[in-house]
């Protein structure tokens, strides 16, 4: 008997610039398992892949830009709503760019799952 995956992981990473934005702020509110939402930011000046991460409204920081191209270019072809990022770690102790790690799974199509 096969197990049905509804999601596989896609991407697993720290918050890039997080001790930049409002992550400090809402620190204490982030849970594991926390869902997040991932933001295209295509016209952003410093890495034509960017791709932000929010808790809410709050901007934490951004996907590393030595893993975001892929997420990107996914992203900039209207797959966004196959992707699903969680808090994965919190470490209040660790330096502010290692404290937020953050999992990102792609989701199954319903059509693979129902086959199986």
């Amino acid at each position: 008997m096969k197990i049905k995956k509804t999601k596989e992981l896609f991407l697993s990473c720290n918050v890039a610039g997080f001790s930049h934005y409002e992550g400090c702020i809402v620190f204490d509110q982030l849970k594991i398992g926390a869902r997040l939402q991932l933001v295209r930011e295509d016209e952003n000046a410093y890495d034509h892949d960017a791709v932000a991460i929010f808790f809410g409204d709050s901007h934490l920081g951004y996907v590393p830009s030595s893993k975001n191209e892929q997420l990107a270019t996914m992203l900039d072809l209207g797959h966004g709503d196959l992707f699903e990022a969680y808090v994965q770690r919190l470490d209040p102790t660790a330096h502010p760019e290692q404290q937020v790690h953050v999992a990102i799974f792609m989701k199954a199509n319903d059509s693979v799952i129902n086959e199986r």
